[in-house]
């Protein structure tokens, strides 16, 4: 679906550390998620400092209240700048809907996706976990979403229904498959690839490691292989 980099490193750091790690990554390698611990701590100040220093930044707050709330907060993060903004699926299709009538007042609009399960829920009995992320999908690219945030399991079986436009945001990444911290529905980033990912999520992996900028290489270039594959 897209050309630009397909990782997404996830903040999960105090903002004084965030800033250093900032600083040795390059907005041309990957783009930044704040989530709402992030936030909380560093506020709107911090996100438009990334902003300014050139980085796409998907503001991860998992919007699930009233459409005019979230409509709200989806113009308070337009206006800061940010590349990405999500809200819940459960939130509703009148939420989703105000959600992008809401970005569509602003050039360059962010991308809206749409949360569908969390990758820390454990897989269910049958198909009754993947039936209910694929209806959620369905549910949000029918109102407008660009996307959704599923685990790397249900890629595939979402590119093949939503179509290769619709963008698809895989966090619980995790490069070495025997680490999978609190998430449950995790994937290596070949196998979240070749799924039919769009974007991946990698935040522990490469934030708390002694040499981040190694494991960013290791990750890059299995992307890289992975994309090649997928061409070959």
């Amino acid at each position: 679906m897209q050309s630009d980099p397909a990782l997404i490193v996830a903040l999960d750091l105090p903002p004084p550390e965030v800033m250093a790690l900032v600083a040795r990554l390059e907005p041309a390698r990957c783009a930044l998620k704040v989530g709402m611990g992030l936030f909380m701590r560093g506020g709107p100040e911090l996100v438009e400092q990334l902003v300014r220093s050139g980085y796409r930044v998907f503001l991860d707050l998992k919007l699930h209240d009233i459409p005019s709330v979230n409509a709200e907060s989806c113009r308070v993060a337009a206006a800061l700048g940010v590349w990405m903004v999500d809200v819940h699926a459960a939130a509703g299709a009148a939420a989703l809907a105000l959600a992008r009538d809401t970005l569509e007042q602003y050039t360059p609009r962010p991308l809206l996706v749409a949360v569908t399960v969390l990758t820390s829920t454990a897989p269910a009995p049958g198909a009754v976990l993947e039936d209910e992320v694929h209806n959620l999908a369905v549910q949000a690219q029918q109102q407008g979403a660009d996307g959704v945030v599923c685990s790397a399991r249900e890629a595939a079986q979402l590119r093949c229904a939503l179509g290769r436009d619709f963008c698809l945001v895989t966090p619980g990444i995790r490069p070495d498959p025997g680490v999978r911290d609190d998430q449950r529905r995790t994937a290596t980033p070949r196998q979240a690839i070749t799924a039919g990912a769009d974007y991946l999520v990698i935040g522990r992996p490469i934030v708390r490691a002694a040499e981040p900028l190694a494991v960013l290489d290791r990750i890059e270039d299995e992307i890289r292989q992975a994309r090649a594959g997928d061409t070959a």
